[in-house]
């Protein structure tokens, strides 16, 4: 049986390296779109990427306190449900 190491820093997070990975990602994607863009969709789409780490961070800042730590995680599944049921704007 393998050992695992402890997690130290929400950084060390397998999901917080794709989730910052995705969002570097979309950021230079995002660079080649057309200028007109670039305070409505752009912005949207880079502000909704930086969020899941943001939305990370925070939850590992407050691990302590369980119930919050799993509150973060409904709260993003609720609106997942709610994106694939086609009730996005």
């Amino acid at each position: 049986m393998e050992k695992r190491e402890r997690i130290r820093h929400f950084r060390e997070l397998v999901v917080y390296r794709r989730g910052f990975q995705g969002a570097m990602e979309i950021f230079f994607v995002s660079k080649a779109w057309p200028s007109e863009e670039k305070y409505s969709l752009t912005d949207q789409i880079r502000r909704c990427s930086r969020s899941v780490c943001a939305n990370l961070r925070e939850a590992w800042a407050k691990r302590r306190y369980a119930a919050h730590f799993v509150s973060k995680f409904v709260e993003k599944g609720f609106s997942r449900r709610r994106l694939s049921n086609g009730f996005a704007g």
